[in-house]
């Protein structure tokens, strides 16, 4: 069978979530497999082993009592699973995913700001607000969850689920491999003094200046302090 005549989709089960995904026949709820399994010609066994391919992809979710729900597409999953096991295999994998999310950021910031609103600007003021208070505070806090946020937020409107797959995946990976547990004070300074410069730009409509900011800043990790507090 050729390239071009290969079908797209290989499980019946992912073809059946696919056909029956969008437009006005869209199916939130899904037969049960015994009932998939006499329309499909496709053993339960089989469809059981492909749902369960689905749910690892979070395409599905499955409860007791509500049966087979298809859940909101996102690109997530399939983009942490394969990551986590790269990671687990040579944790330089995740040097050389944090490159690609360096460039997508890049390439994709004027776009992201471009959309955002005033109160996305004052989200932005906010969680800057918080990460401060957490580094001058006593005892001083890692504001790691203001730090996802802050440049989760900032592509939050671009409509690509795959950009934003990806960008989440890096967040769940930065702290799986222990870079959210310690770093020098002042480094933490200096990154949030360039997060700041990136909202005071991009508050005032200068996006040359804040995409500058953003350059300087992802560059940051490549001469972050190594350090064994233990």
């Amino acid at each position: 069978m050729s390239p071009r005549s290969r079908k797209l989709l290989s499980y019946e089960f992912l073809e059946y979530l696919a056909k029956n995904g969008n437009g006005e026949n869209a199916l939130p709820r899904l037969p049960s497999l015994n009932a998939l399994s006499k329309e499909l010609g496709v053993s339960v066994s089989r469809l059981r082993e492909q749902m369960e391919v689905a749910r690892a992809l979070g395409f599905v979710e499955v409860r007791p009592r509500t049966g087979i729900r298809r859940r909101p597409y996102t690109f997530l999953p399939a983009v942490i699973e394969s990551l986590s096991y790269a990671i687990a295999l040579d944790k330089s994998y995740f040097d050389a995913f944090a490159d690609l999310r360096k460039h997508l950021e890049a390439t994709y910031w004027h776009e992201a700001v471009s959309h955002l609103t005033l109160i996305d600007h004052e989200s932005l003021r906010s969680l800057l607000a918080q990460a401060w208070e957490k580094l001058r505070g006593n005892p001083i806090q890692i504001p790691q969850a203001e730090h996802r946020k802050f440049h989760l937020l900032i592509y939050r409107r671009l409509d690509n689920p795959f950009v934003l797959g990806i960008l989440e995946a890096y967040w769940d990976a930065y702290e799986a491999v222990g870079l959210n547990v310690y770093a020098d004070y002042y480094y933490l300074q200096e990154v949030w003094n360039y997060h700041e410069s990136m909202v005071d730009a991009i508050c005032e409509g200068d996006f040359e200046a804040g995409f500058k900011a953003l350059l300087d800043h992802t560059d940051l990790i490549y001469h972050r302090p190594v350090s064994n507090p233990g």
